[in-house]
């Protein structure tokens, strides 16, 4: 297994991660001794990166990781994130809360649930409008001088944002979303990370399973698959998107590697400093997933990627709007 190092403090992981919130949550189907299985699974084929949160399950997916790492404590990378909380009566409502108080009582939960005495990498899962990101970075950094994080990491914010934050305390790592069918990161953050020296942790790199070829109905979604609420997966958006999923299996089919391996190769070419972390539940899947670093992907081959699936191809907004408002706006947006 490849490694790549995450920021300018040394975090070295290897070049694929595992995302864990489907193990728990939002995604149907919770399986918890197959999540178990394809957890050590992982292990064996050197992945030493793994993604949780505090609000996946609210902190069972935190406790599962954690419970079943922790012979293997020394060889892996632990990243969890705090800042979105979900209402316990009505998981359904969530806030956002960045507040100083709350970073460290949302740590020392964290640490509680993995079984752990330091997080590897710790992120803001959303920025608080209400709260100065100096703030919530500079408590941030109270965790790393009590030794009990080692490295920071922010998720889907902007350029000023990380700016501001990497001059309280170095940010090795920005979390976002970023596929072929998500490319919004390239408009202004990919190039703030790399002249602050910040690795990026792509999440949702396979379109959250869109871009596998897998879905062809909004029926195949189960009822209480979350997916069913995003816009990207409902009516004219879901036919649009079939569409480039269609011409994503056709370039696969040519280089001989499944769809799901040809998105994933496509964001590993994107630079030594992206470390995607596909979720998956499934030890199968996950060898598909692993495929993808085999996957070679020429300038001709990226050209033909770029053509068929172009920034903004992607037909709807990537979440509800309850929740799209804590995102980055687009550039398209902004203009």
């Amino acid at each position: 297994m490849e490694t790549r190092t995450l920021g300018k403090q040394g975090l070295k992981v290897s070049a694929m991660g595992l995302g864990c919130m489907g193990m728990s949550d939002f995604y149907s189907g919770r399986d918890d001794a197959e999540s178990e299985a394809t957890l050590l699974h992982a292990l064996d084929q050197d992945i030493t990166f793994f993604d949780t949160a505090d609000m996946y399950g609210s902190g069972s997916n935190e406790e599962l990781v954690g419970r079943v790492l922790k012979p293997h404590r020394a060889k892996v990378v632990l990243a969890t994130k705090f800042g979105i909380v979900r209402d316990p009566n009505n998981p359904q409502t969530r806030g956002i809360n960045g507040r100083p108080e709350y970073v460290k009582q949302a740590c020392e939960g964290s640490l509680r649930r993995l079984g752990v005495d330091v997080i590897d990498l710790y992120y803001l899962h959303r920025k608080d409008p209400n709260t100065p990101i100096e703030d919530t970075v500079g408590a941030m950094a109270d965790l790393v001088r009590q030794g009990k994080v080692r490295h920071l990491g922010l998720s889907e914010v902007d350029g000023d944002t990380l700016r501001r934050a990497s001059k309280v305390h170095p940010i090795a790592a920005l979390q976002s979303e970023y596929s072929l069918w998500s490319r919004d990161p390239e408009d202004e953050v990919i190039q703030v990370c790399r002249e602050l020296g910040i690795g990026f942790v792509p999440y949702s790199p396979l379109g959250r399973g869109f871009l596998t070829g897998q879905l062809k109905r909004f029926e195949d979604l189960a009822a209480d698959d979350y997916r069913r609420h995003s816009p990207r997966f409902q009516g004219e958006n879901f036919t649009r998107n079939l569409e480039l999923v269609a011409q994503v299996e056709r370039l696969a089919k040519d280089k001989g590697c499944t769809p799901a391996q040809l998105a994933l190769a496509w964001v590993l070419a994107q630079g030594q400093d992206m470390v995607p972390i596909p979720g998956t539940k499934r030890r199968k899947y996950l060898d598909e997933n692993l495929g993808a670093l085999a996957v070679k992907l020429t300038p001709k081959d990226l050209k033909d990627i770029d053509a068929v699936a172009p920034r903004g191809v992607a037909a709807g907004d990537r979440y509800p709007p309850s929740m799209q408002g804590a995102v980055p706006k687009s550039g398209q947006e902004k203009r």
